[in-house]
């Protein structure tokens, strides 16, 4: 089948969606920095899949260097682009870090990869922003983003749709996701946030197991159920399986738009509050937690209609909060017996 080229591939969603791309019967082969991830994860992959992957170091903000891997690799025909850099609080602390890595990578991809190519690109929920009305479905508005971080996914899009547009051979789906979670069946892949974990999950994990203090609920006093916000969380492995579904899309369908958007999630809500009684209720461990002020720049409450994903990639997700957080906590009692 087709070669497949995952950037960012040894990060939390890339080494999942590897793990599926191989399980599909692609040819895969992954370029990562490394800047925030770990060289070891190709051994797990291998120990899941039997396959040593084919791996460069490759910092993608290059443009020689990207260059020269295109002209190496001229079998590849899609791309899946996970490669970024994702911390919402450090992109408001350096903010230009972030323009430049994320526009970049992209611009040299395209750039150098200037032949019929498919390519499905790592977006986010974040350009809703709050929105108008919930579930949100892609022909929501985008609003202004409320960090860099989420000005790079928007803007990316821009860049994605203009050059479809105007480049002959050019397919590009955009994956706009919600909030992974999980890890594989194996434990032997997961999230390894390096520092304190910018995400509820991994510091839910981090925090049972005694690694960080006390979690803390940010704001019990949202106009939710139980007050506290709302999210809609998926698998990572449910996710990594959506890349999938989307790369076969662009490999049997040519009579879909040069440029594709959808919506990524379980078309549901889950409030923080829930997350920890669930993470209780599927592990037996208890949490210890604390309630504070509302976290500036949270929005109330999202989750996303993805009727469209059903419907047009044949894809669905299959595992449910309770799996997500059985599986975080495998993963986190796993890295800390082996860490790397």
């Amino acid at each position: 089948m087709s070669k497949i080229l995952v950037t960012g591939g040894t990060g939390y969603i890339g080494s999942h969606t590897v793990v599926e791309l191989h399980n599909a019967g692609y040819e895969v082969i992954i370029v990562d920095d490394l800047s925030n991830s770990k060289i070891e994860i190709l051994d797990q992959l291998e120990k899941i899949t039997g396959k040593r992957f084919d791996f460069e170091k490759i910092d993608l903000q290059d443009a020689t260097a990207v260059e020269n891997f295109a002209k190496a690799n001229k079998d590849i025909s899609g791309i899946i682009h996970f490669a970024a850099f994702k911390a919402v609080g450090e992109s408001v602390e350096q903010p230009l870090k972030y323009y430049k890595n994320n526009f970049f990578s992209l611009i040299n991809l395209l750039t150098s990869f200037n032949k019929k190519i498919n390519f499905v690109f790592s977006s986010s929920c974040t350009v809703y922003g709050q929105p108008d009305t919930l579930p949100v479905t892609e022909s929501a508005p985008v609003k202004p983003a409320e960090s860099p971080y989420g000005n790079t996914k928007q803007v990316a899009e821009e860049i994605l749709l203009e050059t479809a547009s105007t480049t002959d051979g050019l397919k590009v789906i955009a994956l706009r996701y919600f909030n992974p979670v999980g890890a594989h069946e194996t434990a032997l892949i997961g999230e390894l946030p390096i520092g304190v974990p910018a995400n509820l999950v991994p510091f839910i994990t981090q925090s049972a197991i005694g690694k960080r203090g006390p979690i803390t609920v940010y704001g019990n006093d949202y106009p939710t159920p139980d007050g506290s916000a709302i999210r809609d969380y998926i698998h990572v492995v449910d996710l990594a399986k959506a890349h999938v579904a989307a790369i076969k899309r662009l490999d049997t369908n040519t009579d879909t738009d040069s440029y594709e958007v959808f919506n990524i999630g379980t078309g549901k809500g889950s409030s923080v509050l829930e997350i920890i009684a669930a993470f209780e209720n599927s592990t037996g461990v208890k949490l210890n937690y604390t309630v504070g002020k509302r976290r500036g720049g949270d929005i109330v409450e999202i989750y996303g209609d993805v009727s469209k994903s059903k419907e047009e990639l044949n894809w669905k997700t299959e595992l449910d909060l309770n799996e997500m957080l059985r599986s975080a906590w495998a993963w986190e009692e796993y890295i800390g017996k082996n860490p790397f």
